[in-house]
């Protein structure tokens, strides 16, 4: 058994599900429009560039979690699955994903995204587990702030080792599959790094080191 470890953001999915809900929240009158949607944009645009603080992100990402409680999340988290993701679920990534757990793998995914939003869309995909950023949750409610390392750029190589450690599983014949130079860390890691419609600074990377290109869309 191999661990296949796999991004969400742009990999699995075509798009990105924490810049998607933060325009669903914005769609649902959550937060105000005019505002968050500038910052979302403000902060995607971060990150595709390799630039994005990850803190001060989570602290405007996390915020909403706050303003209800988990009834109304979990209620405004079933209509953003109907709306936002069931329409980026990319039918070759599915099929990639059978083809490792056919071969007897352990699925595992690895994002950058809060738990809270990616948690029920990796139950959607079958996967085995998954490892998020972490939001703080005390007595029941979000705090708004992050609990742990968050997983992105050096943090998912952090993140991972601590799962390693008390999971049955090796990094021996690994695979990882990314969209983004962000993780890139990670890439070099794993036995068999694999670029899923890569962005421009991974695919030139990819290239050079003959790592295989891949398009699921």
């Amino acid at each position: 058994m191999s661990l296949a470890i796999f991004d969400l953001d742009n990999t699995l999915l075509g798009g990105d599900s924490d810049h998607a809900w933060g325009e669903f929240l914005c769609e649902k009158e959550i937060v105000d429009s005019d505002e968050y949607r500038r910052a979302n944009d403000y902060f995607y645009e971060q990150y595709k560039n390799g630039g994005l603080d990850i803190y001060e992100f989570l602290d405007f990402a996390l915020r909403p979690l706050t303003k209800l409680d988990t009834t109304q999340l979990n209620t405004l988290h079933q209509q953003f699955m109907a709306e936002k993701i069931e329409p980026i679920i990319l039918p070759k990534a599915l099929e990639l994903l059978k083809n490792h757990k056919a071969r007897g793998d352990y699925l595992l995914i690895i994002t950058a995204t809060n738990h809270f939003v990616t948690g029920p869309i990796a139950k959607r995909l079958g996967v085995d587990a998954i490892i998020a950023t972490d939001p703080e949750v005390i007595d029941g409610q979000y705090t708004g702030k992050v609990a742990g390392t968050p997983c992105f750029q050096a943090g998912k190589v952090t993140r991972l080792h601590e799962w390693l450690s008390t999971s049955p599983h090796s990094l021996d014949n690994s695979y990882f599959y990314s969209d983004s130079h962000n993780d890139l860390p990670l890439l070099e890691l794993v036995t068999n790094p694999i670029a899923v419609n890569p962005d421009e600074i991974l695919e030139a990377h990819a290239n050079e080191h003959l790592w295989p290109v891949l398009d699921l869309r």
